[in-house]
């Protein structure tokens, strides 16, 4: 039981990554989603976007921590780690 907790810890980072990519590159610049990725990816911003959508991330390890669910938390956890390793790829 315990890996499938992690694992739906890590796609609650992951999607919490995503969301707040998307709340940031809609509400904080003037392109679309998909505009805002594609013309921020040549200009190398998308390592940065992606950080800074990892915000909700501390949200969602707060909340688990909150509800005693320690393992999925360090599935949170473990999708940031990810997510850092790919930022230096992108």
């Amino acid at each position: 039981m315990n890996k499938i907790e992690l694992l739906i810890g890590f796609i609650i980072g992951i999607l919490a990554s995503i969301l707040g990519s998307y709340i940031f590159i809609t509400f904080f610049t003037d392109f679309e989603f998909m505009a805002g990725i594609q013309t921020m990816k040549p200009q190398g911003q998308l390592g940065k976007i992606m950080t800074l959508g990892s915000i909700l991330d501390l949200v969602a390890f707060a909340i688990l921590l909150k509800l005693d669910k320690e393992i999925m938390a360090r599935g949170v956890v473990l999708a940031v780690i990810i997510i850092a390793i790919l930022t230096f790829f992108v």
